[in-house]
């Protein structure tokens, strides 16, 4: 599949302004300032002035880390989704939700999937570990208990992660940073932020039609890239059990 840019429509533009500038004002303070920095980057191939191309996206990224965005229908199976982290290359859907659709989606739309993803992908410690991630997953993802578990960890770092800055909580997870609502949720009286604990993260199911009540906090990115490692240790003791 490829992204045909001609299609999109006045709604389409809409919709994407209206959602990037909403989160772009509602992020500092909230979100790690590495994100917004990333975010910064990538302002002349990603902004609220104009539907992101993803030609225009990856000849950027290309250059900056070897990372890509590769277009695909929708969810996909999750050994490919592995393959394609491993390849250094972020799967992305071409849709755009509704005007009456902005707060609540049950499948990820393009925004989700570019705003929320792509530009920590700039940060080199949060890059490797996607994309060892990814490895991980296409060596040990045969197994199904192996796949759940990495299924959990992706969920609480990946898409809602939180990072300590300074005394403060902050935001990382894609899920979190591409939606207003949860944004706001991280910083009510009615959740639960843990330290990041590989064997803890694996342990812990997730229900996806929820908002979120427990999350897990990272110290650094570079923390969350050295936890590779541990991650390994574990599934190779499950898949040898």
């Amino acid at each position: 599949m490829t992204q045909d840019y001609s299609k999109y429509t006045d709604e389409d533009r809409k919709v994407w302004k209206t959602l990037f500038e909403r989160q772009q004002a509602n992020l500092p303070g909230k979100a790690h300032p590495e994100y917004l920095n990333c975010l910064d980057q990538l302002s002349d191939v990603l902004n609220p002035d104009e539907i992101v191309n993803f030609d225009k996206l990856n000849e950027y990224l290309m250059a900056q880390n070897g990372w890509s965005v590769v277009v695909v229908p929708g969810l996909i199976p999750v050994d490919d989704f592995f393959k394609l982290l491993s390849e250094k290359k972020f799967c992305s859907s071409i849709w755009l939700r509704k005007m009456d659709q902005l707060d609540y989606l049950e499948e990820p739309d393009m925004f989700h999937d570019i705003f929320g993803h792509i530009p920590l992908l700039m940060n080199s410690d949060y890059a490797r570990f996607v994309e060892e991630f990814g490895k991980l997953g296409v060596e040990y993802g045969h197994n199904k208990i192996v796949e759940k578990q990495l299924q959990r960890l992706y969920w609480f770092t990946v898409e809602f992660g939180l990072i300590k800055q300074n005394k403060g909580t902050r935001i990382y997870g894609a899920g979190i940073i591409s939606s207003a609502g949860e944004t706001d949720h991280i910083f009510e009286d009615d959740i639960e932020v843990l330290p990041y604990k590989v064997n803890k993260v694996l342990e812990n199911d997730f229900i996806t039609s929820e908002i979120q009540t427990r999350y897990y906090e990272i110290e650094s990115f570079e923390e969350l890239f050295n936890s590779v490692k541990e991650l390994e240790e574990s599934l190779q003791e499950e898949v040898s059990a």
